[in-house]
């Protein structure tokens, strides 16, 4: 093991030491009671089953058969979430000849940020995740199944799903996922004819012809954003039937993974050959997998909020620091855009998550012995990564990576404490120092590029946009118009409370400032003017203004009208709850 990784590992596990240890205890007790079968009453066994088959009611409650709950984020608005119409019906064969029964146990909501990017529902995207989060506890709250298989692919519903489940830490869990689209029009001809539309060169039609040229069919879509980066980081901590993340959907291959999930959560189950509940699964050692893996493959800052949250549900406490230490040693090993030009696909046929789990495993950057919904354990999903990488410009080994360190650093300064995703910025960006030019929206700063007011060196300070203020939405919108302005030479550079989203790149970007805005952060004192620097080499996020000065300068108030409409007005206890991003954002503690 990696001494790093070891040293962060033990940091963890000494610091959660009170906390997993009472969550545990939950576990235990959980698991120490009776089947439902016999410790609930005839009246809720009644109406748990009244709709099945005469054969599963004989099964469930005189054979008292293992009964499988499912919960699903299926919509056919979402294209990864689309394939799942059909998966209860293959779930429920497959429990039939196996002598098990499934039930959908309930449905989660499930919102695609690609539709509300830039729209006043962008504002409910990162509180989904904890919506989604109660309603699995709902959907698990029957108290009947003795297994849980989760549905969902994208980006705040598997953290979603994740952190539900982990409430329910007794029960056995699989995730299953639905894979990708196939590849469209190529992530840089997007971004070209986006950037292109921002300029004004072409108009709106050719821009939805580029864009459902890249968005196309059922699946998720192909670039290494939130969504994908989730199924990299389960396959890590070993809750996927290894190798299933990026098999495209309607194959045989899938089917057969999915049909798989379905035998393997029997398999752990308490009537199979290896008891394993999601809460002992989901350890210290599982969440610096899923870390590594992150880190490894530069995948979506987004999880810097997501994992927090996560690690929390199981008792573990982690922060941006621990982030950061592994940062340092854990090395790139994969270039998909935003970090590269290549797409999911080219990942996966390249040697994809089997490739970084057997390069991370032998390393020593990875735990080995960790619990996993798989007999073979996570080294078991290296087994079949071929012996060199199939585009050495996708994949490289541990021995000759992109880069010796991870895609993320820790900024902090007078201004707070921020992330910056490096492993999609060209070394000479990774500091940027020029005067503010400060926004408290992003439709405001839009407004700014379109009348020719920003041509110059800056920093964009975009602030008013962290959880409490207004749910912390991606700020996707600004990619175009900043690396427009970064094209035609200037130095430009983005610092924001809010969140971008996992597929941004290219332009220098210090995000999740924490203490945000609204909360008393110092952003609410930056002005016009003030020259910021930002310095992904040295770690820092300072804005050099006479001491005196700055600690005489009173906060500037949010000026932004009052969340209504869109349903905003029904998250107003999730904003007045919210903990800060390096907390996870959690509006439950």
């Amino acid at each position: 093991m990696h001494p790093v990784v070891a040293r962060v590992t033990e940091r963890i596990v000494q610091r959660s030491a009170d906390t997993r240890g009472a969550y545990l205890a939950g576990v235990d007790a959980m698991i120490a009671r009776k089947p439902a079968q016999d410790r609930m009453g005839c009246a809720n066994l009644a109406h748990a089953y009244a709709a099945l088959p005469g054969s599963d009611k004989f099964k469930v409650t005189v054979e008292k058969a293992p009964n499988i709950g499912i919960v699903t984020a299926y919509n056919d608005m979402l294209s990864a979430h689309q394939p799942y119409q059909g998966y209860p019906a293959i779930l429920r064969d497959e429990a039939a000849q196996l002598g098990a029964t499934v039930q959908v146990a309930g449905g989660v909501p499930a919102m695609c940020d690609g539709v509300t990017q830039g729209t006043p529902g962008m504002e409910l995207s990162l509180f989904s995740r904890d919506a989604i989060a109660m309603a699995t506890a709902v959907a698990l709250s029957h108290d009947v199944f003795d297994g849980a298989l989760l549905l969902g692919v994208c980006d705040k519903i598997v953290p979603g799903l994740l952190i539900g489940a982990l409430h329910y830490g007794h029960l056995p869990c699989v995730f299953v996922p639905a894979g990708p689209m196939g590849t469209g029009l190529s992530n840089k001809e997007k971004s070209k004819v986006r950037e292109q539309y921002a300029q004004g060169l072409v108009g709106r039609d050719e821009l939805l012809k580029a864009e459902s040229a890249a968005y196309h069919s059922p699946g998720t879509c192909t670039f290494y954003g939130t969504a994908n980066s989730n199924q990299m980081l389960l396959e890590a901590m070993g809750l996927h039937v290894p190798g299933a993340a990026f098999e495209s959907p309607g194959t045989e291959a899938r089917e057969a993974f999915t049909r798989q999930a379905l035998r393997t959560v029997l398999d752990i189950g308490k009537r199979g050959n290896r008891f394993t509940p999601i809460g002992k699964l989901v350890d210290e050692r599982c969440i610096v997998n899923a870390m590594v893996a992150l880190l490894a493959t530069g995948g979506s800052t987004n999880h810097l909020i997501h994992w927090v949250a996560i690690a929390r549900s199981a008792g573990v406490l982690i922060d941006w620091t621990d982030f950061d230490e592994l940062s340092s040693v854990v090395p790139l090993l994969a270039r998909v855009y935003p970090n590269g030009d290549a797409d999911v696909n080219q990942f996966q046929a390249a040697g994809g998550p089997p490739w970084i789990l057997r390069e991370l495993l032998a390393g020593g950057f990875m735990h080995p012995d960790v619990l996993s919904v798989n007999a073979g354990g996570i080294a078991d999903g290296g087994k079949s990564a071929p012996a060199v990488s199939g585009d050495t410009s996708v994949l490289r080994p541990v021995s000759e990576p992109f880069s010796p360190t991870g895609g993320l650093r820790l900024l902090q300064g007078r201004l707070g404490r921020a992330v910056i995703k490096v492993s999609a910025v060209p070394e000479d960006r990774h500091i940027v120092q020029a005067p503010a030019r400060v926004f408290d929206s992003q439709e405001a700063l839009l407004a700014a590029f379109s009348a020719g007011e920003v041509n110059q060196d800056m920093v964009a300070v975009v602030r008013f946009q962290g959880p409490q203020a207004n749910g912390m939405p991606e700020l996707h919108k600004l990619t175009p118009p900043l690396a427009v302005l970064q094209n035609q030479g200037f130095q430009v550079a983005l610092v924001t409370d809010g969140r971008m989203s996992g597929a941004s790149g290219r332009v220098p970007a210090a995000i999740h400032v924490t203490p945000e805005a609204l909360a008393g952060g110092p952003l609410a004192k930056v002005r016009d003017g003030d020259i910021v620097r930002v310095d992904a080499v040295a770690g820092t996020l300072d804005v050099l203004v006479d001491d005196a000065e700055w600690a005489a300068r009173a906060p500037e108030p949010c000026s932004a009208p009052s969340p209504i409409g869109f349903g905003r007005e029904l998250f107003t206890n999730f904003r007045r709850h919210a903990g800060g991003a390096e907390q996870g954002a959690c509006t439950w503690l």
